[in-house]
């Protein structure tokens, strides 16, 4: 998985995170948590603000 696969982080971290409330994670923690997902390869340097926020949103969605 790369950044820009939204969703697929979204539901990756749902699944390897259950119970944690999304509206509650810090940025810093969210960019580890992705990068720990055993499905994910991309540069860490590719992240910015704007993709943690939209996959914030997407795990948002995901559980709701």
């Amino acid at each position: 998985m790369k950044w820009t696969d939204i969703n697929e982080l979204a539901i990756e971290l749902s699944e390897a995170h259950p119970g944690v409330d999304p509206t509650r994670i810090n940025f810093v923690d969210l960019m580890n948590w992705v990068l720990a997902l055993p499905d994910f390869d991309d540069d860490p340097k590719h992240c910015g603000e704007k993709i943690l926020e939209a996959i914030q949103q997407a795990w948002i969605d995901e559980v709701q």
